[in-house]
């Protein structure tokens, strides 16, 4: 399963173009969805019953979220990143260290950064922007970086990782020695200074902003240092391995115990960023329901587990 984008620079015009040879189609998209059983309509009942009981509804969504719009995810069965190849992903301690490693991810970034930034919500993301217009959704955390909640105009919103979207003025990059912030489209413009000859192919899609490249194609990339102080530069946005910020952190456990319900929407909770609010929730005695394709490792904590997709079931939810 690949997805190619080839890039060229073209002097005249003196701009990066990437021309999809396999555009992002429906059929595409739902090549990162897992499968799933048909929906059962008792189990929709169920949800809507959680739903109308809930008065201050806390949601915490994960990348499963996000393959209805074409995104895919690390642990799906048969469709995700691990299952598909032997590619993980970038570890923040070895970003840090080596140089090579560094390298690697921003060229791949580089490639990927405009394509990702062009994904869509879809139809799950909708309903819980219409959620929170109707007072049904208290606040909603996310662990993904692609923005599309936003997109889709959630406001009550924490992304808990950060965001990688071009479109968003906040989206920085980080210098790891001196701290000084760039924006992530400053420093899009000066890799095109420093690689005005480098082109590359990219074969697969990553779930967090990159590309697939070969060894090859990232050997002669350059990669510009801090303006300020010439330190190594990071995207602002939480690495596995890494730790989210703790202010924010305790910013979403006041959220939780400030709410009565929390709805867990495509995420399997392996990652404990996460997982610690559910477990918060746990210990406040809050109703907790997981609305995720496979199970999760909160599933023993839940009085309500829905295997469907996402963007199938949510809209059909009254929120009123």
């Amino acid at each position: 399963m690949k997805m190619s984008f080839a890039l060229t620079f073209r002097s005249a015009k003196g701009r990066w173009i990437a021309n999809p040879s396999q555009p992002c189609s429906k059929a595409s998209i739902g090549l990162f969805v897992p499968a799933s059983p048909p929906l059962d309509p008792e189990k929709v009942k169920e949800l809507q019953r959680f739903i109308t009981l809930s008065k201050r509804l806390l949601v915490m969504t994960g990348a499963g979220i996000s393959t209805e719009s074409g995104i895919p995810d690390y642990r799906s069965e048969k469709v995700g990143l691990y299952a598909r190849t032997d590619r993980r992903p970038i570890q923040h301690g070895d970003f840090v260290r080596s140089a090579p490693i560094r390298q690697r991810y921003w060229a791949r970034n580089f490639v990927g950064w405009p394509q990702f930034s062009s994904h869509q919500p879809n139809p799950a993301h909708w309903a819980l922007s219409t959620w929170e217009k109707l007072g049904k959704l208290y606040w909603l955390v996310t662990q993904n970086v692609d923005a599309l909640h936003t997109k889709a105009g959630s406001r009550r919103l924490t992304e808990l990782h950060g965001c990688m979207d071009r479109c968003r003025s906040c989206t920085r990059v980080l210098c790891l020695d001196c701290g000084e912030q760039t924006p992530r489209g400053v420093l899009q413009e000066r890799f095109q200074v420093l690689n005005p000859t480098w082109s590359a192919e990219a074969h697969g899609l990553a779930p967090d902003g990159d590309v697939f490249l070969s060894e090859e194609q990232v050997r002669s990339f350059q990669v510009p240092t801090c303006v300020q102080c010439g330190g190594h530069l990071k995207p602002d946005v939480v690495f596995f391995g890494d730790t989210v910020n703790p202010d924010k952190v305790d910013f979403v456990h006041k959220r939780v115990k400030e709410a009565d319900s929390l709805l867990v929407v495509g995420s399997s909770l392996q990652v404990y960023s996460g997982y610690r609010f559910i477990l918060t929730a746990w210990e406040k005695k809050l109703p907790i329901a997981i609305l995720n394709i496979g199970p999760t490792r909160s599933d023993d904590l839940a009085c309500l587990k829905l295997n469907s997709r996402c963007g199938e079931l949510l809209p059909l939810i009254d929120p009123c």
